[in-house]
């Protein structure tokens, strides 16, 4: 069961099928993307794939962008990522919430660039950073 805040993801994407269901909570300056870890989201060994978390941090610092080009009143196609940098720094098991939040955003009118976290039942386990294209 997500957390207060947190409804089914409304953006679906053939990548993030499998992975269903997510959740998102959207605030006014971006979006945080959570999941509890399920067999679907293991290796090989019961824990969290690090790829998943690579697609799902990008995921959500490319939404959380778009809010904020939103909230500058800049119109945008889309959001292509340019440069993704993640550090692993902990694990999660089956069963624990993930959620992936983006804290810091600065969107220009050609590039956007953002931090985020990721945390396992509160816990840090992955921080990452990125800058993505906008698409006019």
């Amino acid at each position: 069961m997500p957390p207060d805040g947190f409804e089914p993801h409304a953006r679906k994407s053939p990548v993030t099928d499998p992975w269903e269901p997510l959740f998102a909570r959207t605030l006014d300056d971006r979006l945080i993307l959570g999941l509890e870890v399920r067999e679907p989201h293991t290796n090989s060994r019961g824990l969290l794939h690090g790829g998943l978390i690579a697609a799902l941090v990008d995921n959500a610092m490319g939404l959380s962008c778009g809010r904020a080009l939103e909230g500058q009143g800049v119109e945008a196609k889309g959001l292509v990522t340019v440069s993704l940098s993640l550090d692993y720094l902990g694990m999660a098991k089956l069963g624990q919430w993930l959620a992936f939040d983006t804290h810091f955003v600065k969107a220009g009118k050609t590039l956007c660039f953002a931090e985020a976290g990721v945390t396992a039942d509160g816990a840090t386990i992955a921080r990452a950073s990125a800058s993505f294209r906008v698409l006019n």
